[in-house]
């Protein structure tokens, strides 16, 4: 059995967000940081075996990018890493932490932490089927399966089967009562009971995730675990990233800047021919680049304005910006 020895820098990672991290996110996303780890939105096993369209694409710039897959059967699992790998992915990892309705009647997400055997019987056929990593993300616990023995003994026989990487939502997931927006805010975070798990476990690789807002704050968990991920500051704040590779990483150079990001979007914008691509499919994303900054709220007004209907501005990045640097100006004529 081969069990996974990643040489992935899993220091900071942008976490898999279902609709919103799509290649088009991801190539976005890769212009502010070289070096952050990319998840994909949780494909499910039936959409890869079964489905028509290719939820596999990516754009080669990604890397190092993974794939989160969603299922409980181990040789539709392995079957799906396959693929995975053959594609190019550096990394395939198990969804066990989404709460959702359309996840728990599909047999897996947050509900399989009841169930670890599946998780490790997954584990074993996917290692056996690839030689990119398998890892594994989960909660802290569910329901009334909240003890910190509970998530131990989880983490304990997933790991056994092989898996040396788990990223862990530090919130509990409620199954009935709760929505997944509220699964992703009202069960409290316990930082700490990641942190024990990594001091108990050494040997394996402990990412945290959930509620984290800031590099001061990513620096602070480095401290007790070996990777953070980060998920809707990433996406709602995207220039978030931009520190990243300096601080974190010790990279040298000035980051790129926003309006080179929007140049850059737009001539990808230009090249994709897919059939029914809109602007609108890559602006989505970007509506939060220049939060915080003069021109920002015109930027996201403009975008959401003329990006969609029936006669979307083909050069909708370009003209965006101009009016963000329209409004740089007029603050910089006040001020002086």
């Amino acid at each position: 059995m081969a069990v996974s020895a990643s040489p992935i820098n899993r220091t900071f990672s942008v976490a898999p967000m279902l609709d919103w991290t799509d290649q088009h996110c991801r190539y976005f996303l890769r212009l502010i940081s070289n070096r952050v780890l990319l998840y994909t939105e949780m494909v499910t096993t039936g959409a890869l075996i079964f489905g028509k369209g290719d939820y596999l694409a990516f754009n080669d710039e990604e890397h190092p990018v993974a794939l989160q897959l969603g299922g409980s059967n181990p040789s539709d699992m392995a079957r799906c890493a396959v693929m995975a790998q053959e594609r190019g992915y550096d990394e395939v990892n198990i969804n066990v932490g989404c709460p959702s309705d359309r996840v728990k009647n599909g047999s897996f997400g947050a509900c399989l932490m009841a169930q670890p055997e599946v998780v490790a019987d997954c584990v074993r056929e996917m290692q056996a089927s690839v030689d990119i990593p398998v890892t594994v993300k989960c909660r802290i616990g569910i329901d009334e399966m909240d003890e910190y023995e509970d998530f131990s003994r989880f983490i304990d026989t997933v790991a056994n089967a092989g898996c040396d990487t788990f990223i862990v939502h530090a919130r509990k997931a409620w199954l009935q009562g709760l929505s997944p927006k509220e699964n992703r805010e009202i069960p409290p975070l316990n930082y700490p009971r990641v942190y024990q798990l990594k001091a108990e476990r050494p040997e394996l690789n402990i990412s945290l995730n959930g509620g984290v807002k800031s590099l001061d704050e990513v620096q602070d968990h480095l401290a007790h675990v070996d990777g953070v991920m980060v998920g809707r500051e990433a996406y709602a704040n995207p220039y978030f990233l931009a520190e990243v590779d300096r601080r974190l990483y010790d990279c040298n150079g000035l980051p790129i800047s926003r309006d080179e990001i929007v140049l850059n979007m737009q001539s990808y914008i230009e090249r994709q021919s897919q059939v029914g691509f809109k602007p609108w499919h890559v602006a989505r994303h970007m509506l939060g680049l220049y939060q915080g900054q003069p021109g920002g709220r015109i930027w996201r007004r403009y975008l959401s304005q003329n990006g969609t209907g029936r006669t979307p501005d083909p050069d909708l990045l370009l003209n965006g910006l101009a009016q963000v640097q329209q409004a740089r100006e007029d603050v910089a004529s006040r001020v002086s």
